[in-house]
């Protein structure tokens, strides 16, 4: 009975890690264990090179993925679209006659492209950096002041969120959908001052400012605990937010970051403040957010300016790097746009996907996309499909390089920094992470101690135990598999 009990500790104690070759104890422990009791899980494990099966644990049975979802949508849109793809946002001109005045007005419509990076923090480090040559740019171009309006065209998608997400996310900034005419991440912040242990948290300020001004907040936050465990409630495109939860007492300037109603106005804001500071708009220009394919057309207009994003390698990096669920809902979007040659939606996204991995010889048996994110508890997927489709990509020259650059370094950098450091698998294994409630997973690329390079997934749903404990059981599978 000692024996045992030492055994069990050592198996999963932090920091302490069973013998090498011992996946298949792993394994058994994992059938006994009372936290895994009732819940679900497998992984797939392949020779990236041939897709030849090296173990595998119920690979069959469909999971829900969480976040190692966005490893499907991203490597599709690197297949569809290319590394090198751009998006493109143009700024256009027009005379229009007033009505009521009869004269002749100068307006400017910026047409988006669904371009999730458009002043984006992981791009810009302020407002500064971004306008300054856009303005300028306009300016070279003759821009004549703007008299009649400042019109802002969110109409390449359709500017839904994905209907199985629930409502404890969509008020939140990992809640932040995809938009016709994205902007700063389609997110704003509420700063709190905590004060002492269950005392209640004031709001200090709100960024930017124009949703102090716009947004009406009901807040209930507690100083207590240790982490963010607030949340903020509200219609997407509504103005009110709701705020519950706690954060950590005795902060300054504590950040909670929120979902941003209608991007494409708080842009034209925006735009018109710049452009009034170089005298190119006038004060009385009207503000319009236009969401109809068929309102206005570029054809009888004239192109003044083109923002052209970042390449589409780097918007992915940061969409894996960053599990940024806005801008893999972007990607989706995108692709739907593109391959329908209609308004960017999730159905769309959904099915063009679908159709690229199709095409490529995936068997797609147990996945059921809802969105492109993982967001969603209404995804699933089997382990097998998932190290399907690593494997695809491995033997893909021209995107494998590119996507694996994307993905996360065992014990170095983004959600894999913590894990498997001081073993193997550390610097030796890429993998996308995921989790939402009760679901957690790992997928991606390892090269073992043999030298083999494999692609692997892990699913664990429904457990019993916090998704801390259950990271760390997880682990001990991840550096086992660098004995394979």
């Amino acid at each position: 009975m000692t024996k045992i009990i030492v055994l069990i500790f050592l198996f999963f104690a932090p920091g302490i890690f069973v013998s090498q070759n011992s996946l298949d104890e792993i394994l058994e422990f994992y059938k006994k264990d009372k936290d895994l009791q009732h819940a679900s899980f497998g992984f797939c494990i392949l020779d990236a090179s041939t897709g030849k099966t090296i173990r595998e644990y119920n690979s069959d049975v469909a999971l829900i993925p969480a976040s190692t979802l966005k490893i499907v949508t991203t490597s599709a849109a690197l297949g569809i679209l290319g590394k090198d793809f751009t998006y493109k946002t143009n700024f256009y001109t027009f005379q229009k006659k007033d009505s009521v005045s009869g004269f002749n007005n100068y307006n400017l419509l910026v047409k988006g492209s669904g371009d999730p990076s458009f002043n984006s923090s992981y791009f810009y480090y302020n407002d500064s950096v971004f306008y300054t040559s856009m303005i300028q740019k306009l300016k070279t171009k003759g821009l004549k002041k703007i008299t009649g309006s400042i019109i802002t065209d969110a109409s390449y998608f359709d500017n839904a969120i994905p209907s199985t997400w629930i409502w404890a996310d969509i008020g939140n900034y990992f809640g932040a959908g995809a938009n016709g005419l994205s902007y700063h991440d389609n997110k704003f912040s509420i700063f709190y001052n905590s004060g002492n242990n269950n005392t209640i948290a004031e709001i200090e300020s709100i960024y930017p400012d124009y949703f102090s001004k716009k947004i009406s907040i009901n807040s209930h936050v507690l100083s207590a605990g240790t982490e963010d465990d607030a949340f903020v409630y509200g219609d997407p495109n509504g103005y009110s937010r709701k705020i519950t939860g706690t954060i950590p007492p005795n902060k300054k300037k504590y950040e909670i970051e929120a979902e941003m109603p209608e991007p494409a106005l708080f842009f034209a804001t925006q735009l018109q403040t710049e452009l009034n500071k170089n005298n190119l708009v006038d004060s009385e220009v009207k503000l319009i957010m236009n969401e109809n394919p068929n309102a206005y057309s570029e054809n009888a207009a004239q192109l003044m300016y083109t923002h052209t994003s970042p390449k589409l390698q780097k918007i992915v990096f940061y969409t894996n790097q960053k599990s940024n669920n806005h801008y893999a809902e972007s990607i989706l979007k995108t692709l739907g746009a593109v391959k329908s040659g209609n308004q960017g939606s999730t159905e769309n996204g959904i099915k063009a996907i679908e159709n690229y991995w199709k095409d490529r010889g995936v068997d797609l048996g147990g996945l059921h996309m809802a969105d492109g994110s993982g967001l969603s508890r209404a995804n699933s997927i089997t382990t097998k499909v998932q190290a399907t489709i690593l494997s695809k990509i491995y033997r893909d020259s021209l995107m494998y390089s590119v996507f694996n650059a994307s993905l996360p370094i065992a014990g170095k950098n983004g959600s894999m920094s913590n894990l498997c450091k001081g073993t193997f698998a550390e610097n030796n294994m890429r993998a996308k992470t995921g989790y939402i409630n009760r679901a957690r997973g790992y997928c991606g690329y390892v090269k073992t101690k043999s030298g083999k390079e494999l692609a692997f997934s892990i699913l664990f749903n429904n457990y019993d135990c916090s998704p801390k404990e259950m990271k760390l059981k997880i682990e001990k599978l991840l550096v086992a598999i660098t004995d394979l």
